[in-house]
Order: C-alpha cells, then sequence, then structure tokens
C-alpha cells in the first residue's frame, strides 16, 4: 500500500484521532444497515448488521456477489469509522458487507457469563462458516485491530481448512503481538487517553456482568483497573479461560501463527501506529508465502486519512478490497 499522510497531520495519533473523529467516512449516501440476531451454540446471540441493498441474502440464499465480512476492533462496530468507510468500499464495488458485533459491542449486554477477546478463533470460526453457508457467492473478511488478530489468529488455527470458508482475509492495524502492543497503549499519552477511552465503556459493561452473574469476577479488583492490564488480568483472562492478562496475551496473539496460514491474508500495519510498535510487527520470515505483509510508513492506528482537508478514510478500505478482490 503506498499511503503518505496529509501534511497537516504529521504523527500517528494525529492520523488516528483526525479519521475517527473528523475525516469523512464514505464517498456516497451514508450506508444503512439492518441487523439480524443470530443465536450462538450457547445459547447467548451475535446480532449481525448487513449493509441495505447489497444483495445480501440472510438465510439461504442465492446472491452469488462477493460477501466482505467485517471484524471490528475493541469497543466497535458497525457505527464505527471503519465500519462505515469499508462498508461503502464494498457498496461501491457492487459486494455485499455484513458486519458481525462481537458480544457486548451491539448495544445489548449478552446473556452468557462472557464477552469477547482477541484470540476468539472458535467464536471466528463459527461465524464465518454461517456466512459461507448461507451466501453462494465467495466470501472474504477483513478485521480492524483486535477483530484483525482474531481473524489471523483463526486462520493460522485451521491452515489449509480456511480455503474451503473463505477466499482471502486481511487485518488492519491489528496487535498480533499482544504482550508489545498491550505495554504500549498502557503508557504516556497512550494511557492517558486511549486506554481512559477504552476503559470507559468496557468498565460499565462488565459490571453489567457481574451483575447478571454474581460472582464472576472481583468487583473491587475491576474498579481498581487503570490499565487493560490490570483489566484483562481481572476480567478478560479469567473469564475466558486465561491464566492471566500475561497468559491471554501471549496465547491469544496472532502473530505466532502466522507461519501456518494458508489462504491468502493481508497483514496491514502503519509504522507509526501508536498501539502497535512497529519493533514488534512480523517480517518475512514470520509468516507462510500465503500472507502479504504491507508497512506504509505512516497511516496512525486504522487512520489513513486522506487530503485534501477534512480528508476521507476511503484509502484503506480500498486497498483492502483491492487485496482481497484479486483473490476472488
Amino acid at each position: 500500500m503506498n499511503y503518505a499522510a496529509p501534511w497537516w497531520l504529521p504523527g500517528g495519533n494525529l492520523q488516528t484521532i483526525w479519521a475517527a473523529l473528523r475525516s469523512r467516512r464514505y464517498l456516497g449516501p451514508q450506508p444503512l444497515f439492518r441487523r439480524e440476531r443470530w443465536t450462538t451454540p450457547d445459547e447467548d446471540f451475535v446480532d449481525v448488521d448487513w449493509l441495505i441493498k447489497s444483495e445480501a441474502i440472510s438465510e439461504a440464499g442465492t446472491a452469488a456477489t462477493p460477501l466482505l465480512v467485517v471484524f471490528h476492533g475493541l469497543e466497535g462496530s458497525s457505527a464505527s469509522h471503519y465500519a462505515e468507510a469499508l462498508a461503502d468500499a464494498a457498496r461501491e464495488r457492487g459486494w455485499a458487507c455484513a458486519i458481525p458485533h462481537f458480544r457486548g459491542c451491539s448495544g445489548e449486554l449478552n446473556l452468557a457469563p462472557r464477552a469477547y477477546h482477541s484470540g476468539d478463533f472458535a467464536e471466528i470460526d463459527w461465524i464465518l462458516r454461517r456466512f459461507a453457508e448461507q451466501h453462494s457467492g465467495p466470501v472474504v473478511a477483513v478485521g480492524i485491530s483486535l477483530g484483525g488478530n482474531a481473524l489471523m489468529r483463526w486462520a493460522g488455527e485451521i491452515g489449509a481448512e480456511a480455503r474451503q470458508v473463505v477466499a482471502g482475509i486481511a487485518s488492519v492495524c491489528s496487535p498480533l503481538d499482544l504482550t508489545a502492543s498491550g505495554w504500549a497503549i498502557g503508557r504516556g499519552f497512550n494511557r492517558q487517553v486511549y486506554t481512559r477511552m477504552f476503559l470507559k465503556t468496557m468498565v460499565p459493561k462488565a459490571l453489567q456482568k457481574l451483575e447478571q452473574h454474581p460472582g464472576l469476577f472481583d468487583r473491587e479488583r475491576l474498579l481498581a483497573a487503570r490499565d487493560l492490564y490490570a483489566f484483562d488480568n481481572v476480567f478478560t483472562a479469567p473469564v475466558h479461560g486465561f491464566k492471566s492478562a500475561d497468559d491471554y496475551w501471549l496465547r491469544a496473539s496472532a502473530k505466532p501463527h502466522l507461519y501456518r496460514i494458508a489462504v491468502p491474508a493481508l497483514a496491514l500495519n502503519a509504522l507509526n501506529d501508536p498501539f502497535v510498535p512497529a519493533a514488534s510487527l512480523p517480517q518475512a520470515a514470520d509468516a507462510s508465502n500465503h500472507v502479504t505483509l504491507w508497512q506504509p510508513a505512516q497511516g496512525g492506528h486504522v487512520g489513513f486519512p486522506s487530503a485534501p482537508f477534512p480528508g476521507h478514510v476511503r484509502a484503506m478500505p480500498d486497498a483492502v478490497a483491492s487485496f482481497l478482490a484479486a483473490h476472488l
């Protein structure tokens, strides 16, 4: 991906924040979605937002167009700037587009004594197989940040079998080394801005989960959490079967599994991403020959805003869509 940030947006933080808050998300009309609720194997639910007029058929459909599945990032949704931009890019190509919400991210708390996490490849597997079963055309998937790590973790886990489900995948600004990214977001400016932003929604949802399932975790320890490491130690790790935040970050990271990926895959990471240290990014030796690494110097975290002022965020969706289209 050849990308250069506007001169008036120097640095990864500005490129990240401006893209999320001020840039144009779509070049056509605002993407509109219809919601469908899927019952999970454990009797919980996942809400899927389908791009309206995308020719997507919710159940047992016959649409032959490609389907783009977008897995959002931490605390994201179909309303996130990157989700709307990807939906806009899919619509422009005549593709169907669907955005499944991780549990608890659709605006309604899920039911089970669990939430979602960066390495939940079993959930990714169930979701993608259902899309593949009900959509007659080819399926491609992109994961943003947390969603991208989980998607790549899935592809590494099942190897060549992924080709039976998807034609290609992509991760965008994903923390493929969760330990490196976890420590990066817990320091300095990142801690004061991004960590506080995430905890502002994550802590209340965890407390609601505790009301649903008393005794699930230690309430006082959660309230004392001031960074994602502490939050993951108290909530994410134990609730999802990990011994600790360290164990979770180690076992859920996709980077050690990239060499096992056997489906066309793109890993796109900006070198100035404030969440993902450049030194932690995978190199060619870390990945199979099915994995393409794009590491532009600029872009921030899921930013990639374009000139002229105020800019739009279609550069990344267009690049990702072009990569996936080449493998349909």
